[in-house]
């Protein structure tokens, strides 16, 4: 069965033309004017497929997921230099804190840098403070320790940025952190990592459990660490505790238990 996420509308397709994002947070939909499905983040590679009105086609570099974004949202691509490692940071006017600040960036917004005073980068859009950026490149390799940088994070359906993300928008994040490439959705990525399975059902830490619709991260032998609606927030919980919760709300038993391959 084709996936209409990744799988691109051949008739509104009339180009390939490469873009980013150039809004700290952009929804992406499937359908013109739908809700959202995913969100895209600055700095963010696509590639514009089409437009339809004032949205644009669009393709995600990372995940193939495909959808209508405003056509406002988007610029021309630029080459990264650095990406915000903080949770979250400010743009400001002048390479000054007290300056005004011009927007908000989240956890893995990608900037270029035009400049900087060794305390501020200075980009296109303003200052960002040098201790909440890293240069492109590097990777960490613990996808728990990204994850744990969200605790407390709002859960939002299809949210991607620190500042509202869901389960699968946290696994996605942690895991392209540490250089693992990973789909958008949770049914995706069980998917994905379907060869990966645990066999002796003891939770190690970076491990992915996979329900109708749910996804969380073992944080350790008997901890979990997810985006979830029952507490609206990222939180870490007792795994048994938190299997037995899912299961009598309604979304049914434990799917799959898998470990994704770190890079060596």
């Amino acid at each position: 069965m084709t996936d209409r996420r990744t799988t691109p509308d051949p008739s509104v397709v009339d180009g390939a033309t490469p873009a980013q994002v150039s809004v700290p947070v952009l929804d992406l939909s499937t359908q013109p004017n739908g809700p959202r499905d995913r969100q895209l983040i600055l700095g963010e590679a696509i590639t514009v497929l089409g437009a339809r009105d004032e949205l644009s086609y669009v393709r995600s570099d990372k995940d193939g997921y495909v959808g209508y974004v405003a056509r406002r949202g988007i610029c021309p691509r630029t080459e990264p230099t650095h990406r915000i490692s903080a949770i979250a940071t400010h743009v400001y006017e002048d390479p000054d804190f007290k300056s005004p600040d011009r927007m908000s960036l989240s956890y893995g917004s990608v900037l270029t840098a035009i400049g900087g005073t060794g305390r501020f980068i200075e980009t296109a859009h303003g200052y960002v403070p040098a201790q909440h950026v890293a240069e492109v490149g590097g990777h960490g390799s613990d996808p728990v320790a990204v994850a744990s940088l969200f605790l407390g994070t709002p859960y939002l359906w299809g949210g991607n940025s620190s500042f509202g993300i869901d389960c699968s928008g946290l696994v996605q994040a942690a895991l392209i952190a540490c250089d693992i490439a990973c789909p958008g959705d949770s049914d995706q990525q069980m998917q994905a990592f379907s060869e990966c399975v645990v066999t002796d059902g003891l939770l190690r830490r970076g491990d992915l459990l996979f329900w109708r619709g749910h996804v969380a991260f073992a944080a350790g032998r008997d901890t979990l660490i997810h985006a979830n609606a029952h507490h609206m927030a990222v939180t870490i919980e007792d795994a048994g505790a938190a299997i037995k919760r899912i299961a009598e709300q309604g979304d049914g038993p434990l799917l799959a238990h898998l470990r994704p391959v770190l890079p060596a």
